[in-house]
């Protein structure tokens, strides 16, 4: 899959499905990717490279996120004392 074209409409589907899947699956699994390792194939055969690395970058982000909006900030050096 090295060609340079955009993809087509079913492509990016097919991209955007094998993606929501492997997340669904992440999700279902805290996150333990080795329970998702097939779905995690599908996603890279069925995306561009780029599209991965962008889409791998975009859940950390999320994730990120979401811990942000459930927990508040929490300081790097207030993290190791509890």
């Amino acid at each position: 899959a090295a060609r340079m074209a955009a993809p087509t409409m079913e492509e990016r589907k097919a991209c955007w499905g094998a993606r929501d899947e492997f997340w669904q699956c992440l999700d279902n699994h805290a996150d333990d990717a080795a329970q998702c390792e097939k779905l995690r194939r599908a996603f890279e055969s069925r995306c561009p490279q780029q599209w991965v690395k962008h889409f791998d970058k975009r859940r950390d982000f999320l994730k990120y996120k979401r811990k942000l909006e459930t927990e508040g900030y929490v300081p790097p050096e207030a993290a190791g004392k509890s």
